[in-house]
C-alpha cells in the first residue's frame, strides 16, 4: 500500500497542464487583406455619398403667364379707314366704282369678288359715315386679329334721311413687316352693353365721434371752396405727398354730398362727393374723392 501511494503521488506531480494552441493569422493572409479592402471601400463609399448626396425636396411648379402687350394702333387705323370707305357711297355710277376700287385695297382677292355686288349701280340710297367706334382688338391665332367695331351711317334716299348704327366683326392678318389685309368679311355682331355690376357702398362704421366729424367736415368745406383755383404752394398747407394735384379751374363750391367717415390706423378715411358749379357752362359737376386725413397741428390730407 505504501508503494501504491507513492506511485500515485509521483504520477500526480509529473502531470503538467497542456498548453492550448492559439492559431494566429498573419497580416499577409488573404482573408485579412480582403477584410481591410472591404472596410476601406465602405468608408470611401460613405464619404463619397456624403459629398455627392442630392438634397431631396418638394418642387412646386408655378406657371408664369406673361402678358404680351399688343400695339393695336395700326390695326385700329387700318380698320377705321376701311370702314369709312366701305360704308360710304353715292347713288351714282362713278361713286360706286370708286368705292369698289378703294375697298379692294383692304380685302383679299376672294373677298374682293364677294363684295362686287354689295352696292349695285342701281342702288337708290347714298351713305356717309358719321362715327366709328372700335370696341375690341383680340388675337385669334398667329398674326390674326378679330376687330369688333360699330359704324354710324347717315342713309339718304330721295329727300329722306335716317341715322343707322350697326356693329360688325372682321378678321385681319398682319404679316411680319406689319402689313394688313382683311380675311373675313364684316359680319353682324353685338355691341357691348351696360353691365349690371353695382359696387358695394361704404358706410360710416361709428368709429369717428361727432366732434371729429364736425372738425373734418369744416376742414373739407374750407378746402374744397378754394381748391379749384389753389396754386401748388397754397395746397402745401392742406395736402401732403401730392395727394391732390392743382387743377386751375373756375368752379364754385356748392356742398359735400353724403360724406362717409371711418377711423383706420389713427387716421380718418373719408369718402365724399363734392358738388361744384362750373362757372363757364353753369352746369353742376360732381367730383368723388377717397381721402385719408390725419391731424398734427391742423388737419392734413395725406392720401
Amino acid at each position: 500500500m505504501k508503494n501504491f501511494f507513492k506511485k500515485t503521488e509521483k504520477q500526480t506531480l509529473n502531470t503538467k497542464p497542456k498548453k492550448m494552441k492559439v492559431r494566429t493569422v498573419g497580416t499577409r493572409n488573404k482573408t485579412v487583406t480582403f477584410l481591410w479592402i472591404l472596410l476601406i471601400g465602405s468608408l470611401a463609399f460613405g464619404i463619397y455619398k456624403n459629398f455627392t448626396a442630392i438634397d431631396q425636396h418638394t418642387v412646386h411648379e408655378r406657371e408664369i403667364i406673361e402678358t404680351q402687350m399688343i400695339d393695336t394702333n395700326a390695326i385700329e387705323s387700318f380698320t377705321k379707314n376701311f370702314v369709312k370707305d366701305y360704308y360710304t357711297w353715292q347713288n351714282k355710277k362713278d361713286s360706286i366704282e370708286q368705292r369698289a376700287e378703294k375697298i379692294n385695297n383692304y380685302l383679299t382677292e376672294d373677298l374682293q369678288a364677294l363684295n362686287t355686288d354689295t352696292v349695285r349701280d342701281d342702288i337708290p340710297t347714298s351713305s356717309s359715315v358719321s362715327g366709328i367706334d372700335i370696341w375690341s382688338v383680340t388675337p385669334e391665332n398667329d398674326n390674326t386679329y378679330a376687330v369688333v367695331y360699330s359704324v354710324d351711317q347717315k342713309i339718304m334716299e330721295d329727300k329722306n334721311s335716317e341715322m343707322v348704327r350697326s356693329t360688325y366683326r372682321i378678321l385681319l392678318h398682319q404679316d411680319n413687316v406689319g402689313n394688313l389685309v382683311i380675311i373675313q368679311n364684316p359680319t353682324l355682331w353685338s355691341m357691348p352693353n351696360k353691365s349690371d355690376y353695382e359696387p358695394q357702398q361704404p358706410e360710416s362704421n361709428g368709429t369717428v365721434d361727432s366732434d371729429i366729424v364736425q372738425e373734418v367736415t369744416e376742414f373739407l368745406e374750407t378746402f374744397f371752396t378754394f381748391y379749384p383755383t389753389a396754386t401748388e404752394q397754397e395746397l402745401d398747407y392742406y395736402v401732403k405727398n401730392n395727394a391732390l394735384p392743382p387743377i386751375g379751374k373756375d368752379y364754385l363750391f356748392s356742398e359735400l354730398v353724403n360724406p362717409v367717415f371711418q377711423t383706420i390706423d389713427n387716421q380718418i378715411k373719408v369718402r365724399v362727393t363734392v358738388k361744384y358749379i362750373d362757372e363757364a357752362t353753369k352746369a353742376a359737376h360732381f367730383s368723388q374723392y377717397i381721402l385719408t386725413l390725419e391731424k398734427d397741428t391742423n388737419w392734413m390730407i395725406v392720401e
